[in-house]
């Protein structure tokens, strides 16, 4: 299903409050000016380890790795909650 590709400023939360952030970033693709995220690499979360995204892209892909999507899913560690995608850029979609 088509998404907008997330990116460096994408409001990624998880389920119980927590601000989720990147680790590593992709600087070889851009949107609104800002690197994208790839599957990849897993977030930090306020009040949890770490979240890891379950699925991307399946057509886009940067350095041979799916770019993430505003439906993408993840699920947060140790609690298993999931992530909640509230606001990213809206000008670029991918499958």
């Amino acid at each position: 299903m088509p998404g907008f590709i997330l990116h460096q400023g994408a409001m990624v939360m998880c389920a119980h409050g927590g601000q989720a952030q990147p680790t590593v970033m992709n600087p070889q693709v851009l949107v609104s000016g800002m690197p994208t995220t790839t599957l990849s690499a897993p977030y930090v979360v306020a009040g949890c380890a770490m979240a890891q995204f379950m699925m991307g892209s399946v057509r886009v892909t940067s350095n041979g790795l799916p770019l993430l999507l505003f439906d993408s899913q993840a699920i947060c560690v140790p609690t298993g909650t999931p992530t909640i995608t509230s606001s990213t850029q809206t000008r670029v979609i991918a499958t």
